[in-house]
């Protein structure tokens, strides 16, 4: 069976590495992407057309007319767990297989976040580059996290786990998520805007979906304290950029932190990222190798399960996988 690695060789490199790689081509016999660019859809369709399956990055996009030009395609398996750019319908339609990896990241990423709330607290990003430019830094006074209050959006796994790392930090943790229940006495559940309107750091790690588009915008910042900071670590798409962009030029909010935006890859929009009181990072949350191989190493065990013609785990619409070895 063939496999199609569709990472570009800087994405394989950074988000699948050598062990994965070796594990995938004990499983199969492997497709590599040699070129720098991503692979579009007529070019996905010209790359994968020997392959049983395709082992895909957040740049590959399965598109619906793919599966019907690529009927030896059994699987599309993708290396994260976010697969909006997968059309699982018609995937479906055409009897093929997609699956997804679990969430490997969530220390990272909390890890991350709790590094964004002390730079933007205390000015690390701000007075080094005053250093590094030759400027003599104003020493401002900072803010500490113990005692001040965080409010987390969306309560999943990165959610829960930053949640206990706050409560070791003795901060005031506040929960605002519609579809969970928070049994945790020491966490304080609320609507969305109590906690903007309480918060010292709003953190910002919901679902991206059609429902929280644009989820952060004028009214939510309207809500929000002048001295709060601002975190995205989940999608661009959940923020208002434009209105983010005047809360922040206004001083309605003292700043925010940013691994994500609407700029391609999921990357922080540069126009925003280069305000005064905002520091960014290119979507690299999840860039650690514990995390990275925690998903790629999923990916091979799933397409180990798919050659055995089994079911593996994270698959999405098992119950339509006709296309089955």
């Amino acid at each position: 069976m063939k496999v199609l690695l569709a990472h570009t060789p800087e994405m394989r490199r950074n988000y699948y590495g050598d062990r994965s790689l070796n594990g995938l081509r004990a499983a199969a016999e492997v497709i590599l992407h040699e070129k720098d660019e991503p692979l579009d859809a007529a070019s996905l369709v010209r790359a994968a057309k020997d392959a049983d399956i395709i082992v895909a990055d957040r740049m590959t996009e399965g598109r619906g007319e793919i599966f019907a030009q690529l009927p030896r395609l059994r699987a599309f398996v993708r290396c994260a767990v976010d697969i909006r750019n997968v059309d699982v319908d018609a995937a479906s339609q055409a009897g093929v297989l997609v699956t997804r990896a679990g969430p490997g990241f969530v220390q990272a990423v909390a890890e991350l976040a709790l590094g964004f709330m002390v730079d933007l607290s205390r000015g690390v990003s701000r007075t080094t580059a005053d250093y590094q430019a030759g400027r003599k830094p104003e020493a401002r006074m900072g803010r500490q996290l113990a005692g001040s209050r965080i409010g987390i959006i969306g309560y999943g796994s990165i959610g829960r786990y930053l949640a206990e790392i706050a409560k070791v930090l003795r901060m005031e943790v506040l929960v605002s998520d519609p579809f969970v229940t928070v049994s945790d006495a020491a966490i304080r559940q609320t609507g969305l805007d109590e906690l903007l309107a309480a918060s010292d750091y709003v953190v910002c790690l919901a679902v991206a979906n059609e429902q929280t588009e644009n989820l952060i915008g004028e009214a939510a910042l309207a809500r929000t304290q002048e001295h709060a900071f601002f975190i995205n670590l989940s999608r661009g798409n959940l923020v208002d950029e434009a209105a983010l962009a005047r809360a922040l030029r206004e001083g309605r909010i003292a700043g925010a932190a940013m691994d994500v935006g609407r700029a391609p890859d999921q990357m922080p929009t540069p126009d925003l990222a280069r305000l005064p009181n905002v520091i960014a990072t290119p979507h690299v949350g999840g860039l650690t190798p514990q995390a990275i191989e925690s998903q790629s190493l999923e990916t091979v065990r799933q397409v180990e399960a798919i050659v055995r013609g089994e079911i593996p785990q994270g698959a999405v619409n098992a119950d339509r996988w006709t296309r089955r070895p």
